[in-house]
C-alpha cells in the first residue's frame, strides 16, 4: 500500500482523537503507553484541537500520520524536541491492518527527517516497554540502540522500559 507521511492539520483533530483512542484500546497498549483509555477519552475537544495544531510541526513537535490514497490514517508517530537536545519519539501506533506494510518505517523516516532539520539535535530517543519485543526489534532495525532503563511510571503501574537512541547521522 502507498502512504503519504505528513503532519497533522489543526482541523483534523477528530481524526487524531479517533486514532489515539484506538491506539489506547489496542490490546498491546498496556505495554506501549503510559496513558489509559479512560483518562484520554475524557479530554475535552479543546485538548485535541491543541494537539492537532501542535502536530503541524511549526514549534517543538510534530505529529506524523500515514495517510492512504483514500484519506484514511494508518498510523502515527509523534516527535518532540526536548531541552536535552534530543528529539523524543512518543505515541507510536500503527493500526493492525496496516502493520507489516512499511508504514512504520515511513513514519520514522519522516520524523527523523523533521528532527534532523532542527539545529542542534543530537539524536532521536524513545522508550520501549521491556515486554514489547516486537517494537524493540523494529526500533533496532531502524538503527536504535539501547542506552539504559527508564524510571518506572510515576502513576505506579510498574511500567518499566528501555531507553533507546539513534545518533544523528554524520
Amino acid at each position: 500500500m502507498v502512504y503519504k507521511a505528513r503532519t497533522t492539520r489543526a482541523e483534523e483533530w477528530p481524526l487524531l482523537k479517533e486514532l489515539r483512542l484506538q491506539a489506547l484500546a489496542d490490546p498491546v497498549a498496556s505495554v506501549a503507553f503510559h496513558d489509559r483509555y479512560e483518562t484520554v477519552a475524557a479530554y475535552p475537544d479543546s485538548t485535541w484541537q491543541q494537539r492537532a495544531a501542535a502536530g503541524e510541526g511549526h514549534g517543538n513537535g510534530a505529529t506524523f500520520v500515514g495517510e492512504t490514497p483514500e484519506g484514511r490514517w494508518g498510523g502515527m508517530v509523534v516527535v518532540l524536541l526536548k531541552a536535552d537536545r534530543y528529539a523524543h519519539i512518543v505515541g507510536v501506533y500503527v493500526r493492525p491492518e496496516h502493520r507489516g506494510t512499511g508504514l512504520a518505517t515511513q513514519l520514522f523516516e519522516a520524523a527523523a527527517e523533521w528532527a534532523w532539520a532542527r539545529p542542534g539535535i543530537r539524536g532521536l530517543r524513545l522508550c520501549v516497554h521491556k515486554d514489547n519485543s516486537r517494537a524493540e526489534a523494529f526500533y533496532r532495525r531502524q538503527g536504535f540502540r539501547t542506552v539504559g532503563m527508564t524510571d518506572p511510571d510515576p502513576q505506579g503501574s510498574g511500567f518499566l522500559a528501555y531507553e533507546m537512541e539513534l545518533a544523528r547521522p554524520q
